[in-house]
């Protein structure tokens, strides 16, 4: 079992920045490890993914340009960090990881583990 925390959500301000951190309990059976959110009302949206072996990048259309995944593998962590947001960035943001591999990455029924959850609200 793989647990996942995240950090670093909170308040900020459209067009400025916030990094985002996801913490996990032990990468050797993870093959993908990814960012979702979801907004009131709405359904969970792919944000991004990695690759967590080889780094390989995966964003969703709505992120492109501003959002980047990295990974510290010494850490065991991911981070996404946000840039230029806007205020339908707002939601709660996951983190998640997957040992499949052939999966649909922008598939949240594919990722087993989840992160607890962080709130960004970006005010206008």
């Amino acid at each position: 079992q793989v647990q996942l925390v995240e950090s670093g959500g909170g308040l900020v301000q459209a067009g400025g920045s916030m990094r985002l951190s996801c913490a996990a309990s032990d990468t050797f059976s993870i093959y993908h490890m990814g960012w979702f959110r979801q907004a009131p009302g709405k359904e969970r949206e792919f944000v991004g993914a990695m690759r967590w072996s080889t780094g390989n990048l995966y964003y969703g259309d709505s992120v492109k340009g501003r959002f980047t995944i990295s990974q510290d593998t010494t850490r065991n962590t991911m981070y996404l960090q946000m840039n230029s947001p806007k205020p339908e960035d707002t939601a709660v943001y996951y983190c998640a990881a997957t040992p499949y591999w052939g999966i649909s990455v922008s598939n949240p029924t594919d990722y087993p583990y989840w992160g607890q959850g962080t709130q960004v609200t970006v005010s206008s």
